[in-house]
């Protein structure tokens, strides 16, 4: 097992709130653009978090009153131009991996958006398991507006699935803004929040998740993501054996003893 707790990522900020990591991208000056460095930085990370014992849930904060403006223009934007598809195909490739590294991490993510989520900023908090926003937050699947499709990241696969085809068709093909308001209706956000209760409500969601059976959470995840390509008949048979291995758990133990003692169950996850 991997101890995150002293981990100091080069390119963006993280701190340990009990279980729960916490995730700002540091460069609040420019609304916190993701570099080819914290691509990544970020990849590698949630590639470790199954490992990671001491881990039980994510909170993507933002920084400066912004969540993230996607990929840096300079850093990333420009040296593409002059790319060779091979190069480029390299890095379409590692921001997906990101993507494939948090629907794999075996961790609930909650991200809190304010400001702008834009581009990649705006696939990771579709990314996430639930996603809280200021009335302000403005997320804008915006690669159309740079001449690019839609497609990006896993948005074409995801997005619909949360939001619906028609809804996801508009902003891909237009690359406009989704208020938060429009968010919250169409499902896209959990809640709406003032600004300064977002970080403590991310927060106490994510403590809330991490004082739970998280083995059987990190189960749920991993169903969730993967019973997309399964048939019914599939999907009902695995969450048969998923259930059955998690009946053998010390915290479904908890709970029976806890509810017949009339307390709260003390889940320790596993």
């Amino acid at each position: 097992m991997t101890a995150m707790a002293e981990l100091k990522p080069a390119h963006f900020l993280w701190h340990m709130d009990g279980a729960v990591a916490v995730i700002r991208l540091n460069r609040p000056e420019r609304k916190n653009p993701l570099t080819f460095q914290s691509y990544a930085e970020l990849r590698d990370t949630f590639r470790a978090l199954p490992y990671a014992n001491d881990v039980d849930a994510v909170v993507f904060l933002p920084n400066g009153g912004n969540f993230c403006s996607g990929g840096d223009v300079n850093d990333i934007i420009g040296p593409l131009v002059a790319m060779d598809v091979k190069q480029i195909l390299a890095f379409t490739r590692m921001t997906g991996d990101l993507v494939k590294a948090m629907l794999h991490c075996g961790k609930p993510i909650v991200a809190a958006v304010n400001g702008v989520a834009v581009g990649a900023g705006a696939v990771i908090a579709m990314a996430s398991d639930l996603r809280i926003a200021t009335p302000t937050a403005r997320t804008v699947f915006l690669f159309n507006r740079v001449g690019l499709a839609g497609c990006d990241m896993g948005a074409c696969a995801m997005l619909p699935r949360i939001i619906g085809h028609g809804r996801a068709a508009e902003l891909l093909y237009t690359g406009r803004t989704m208020t938060a308001q429009e968010g919250e209706h169409w499902g896209f956000f959990n809640k709406i929040v003032a600004a300064d209760v977002l970080e403590p409500e991310a927060l106490a969601l994510a403590q809330r998740i991490a004082a739970g059976p998280t083995f059987a959470n990190g189960i749920t995840k991993t169903q969730l993501v993967a019973e997309w390509s399964m048939a019914l008949d599939q999907a009902i048979e695995a969450e048969a054996q998923a259930q059955a291995l998690c009946m053998q758990t010390g915290d479904f133990e908890r709970a029976y003893r806890a509810f017949v003692a009339k307390q709260k169950p003390m889940f320790e996850g596993n």
